[in-house]
């Protein structure tokens, strides 16, 4: 078992190619295992955009010249944040960890995925079921012992 005060937190978003755009990310280390939630994708403008036109496009149609956080608003009042998944705004993977971030004056320490095949999945649609979805992946994986074949 990896007890709590062993686990490594880290404030980057450890998966998911669009992880930069997502304004929800939790990583933790526990031992040999990376734990990842992200969620509230928020795409560029641009996206957005695409997404107003197939989904309302009499509402792009009234708001498109909207600037900046003005845009920003009215788009977040009518759509929310995009889904990053089916039926899903959020999720946890969790993947093998494997050699720290060495990206020049970074200094995050953030481990990256040894393979990008996840272990374990969950998602989500609100911020609170993905924290404590989060936790309780982190408490699961913490027991986990690979050399034991699962029953």
């Amino acid at each position: 078992m990896v007890p709590r005060q062993e686990w490594e937190w880290f404030g980057h978003a450890a998966h998911l190619i669009v992880g930069r755009w997502c304004r929800f990310h939790l990583a933790t280390k526990v031992g040999e295992y990376l734990v990842s939630t992200v969620g509230e994708f928020w795409p560029e403008r641009p996206v957005r955009e695409i997404h107003a036109e197939v989904h309302d496009p009499a509402w792009l149609a009234e708001n498109v010249e909207l600037k900046g956080d003005t845009f920003d608003h009215a788009y977040m009042k009518r759509f929310g944040f995009e889904t990053i998944g089916y039926e899903r705004k959020y999720e946890t993977m969790v993947f093998h960890a494997g050699e720290r971030c060495q990206v020049p004056d970074c200094g995050c320490g953030l481990p990256i995925p040894s393979d990008w095949g996840e272990l374990d999945f969950s998602g989500y649609n609100d911020a609170g079921a993905a924290t404590r979805g989060h936790l309780a992946m982190c408490e699961q994986w913490s027991v986990k012992d690979e050399t034991v074949p699962a029953v």
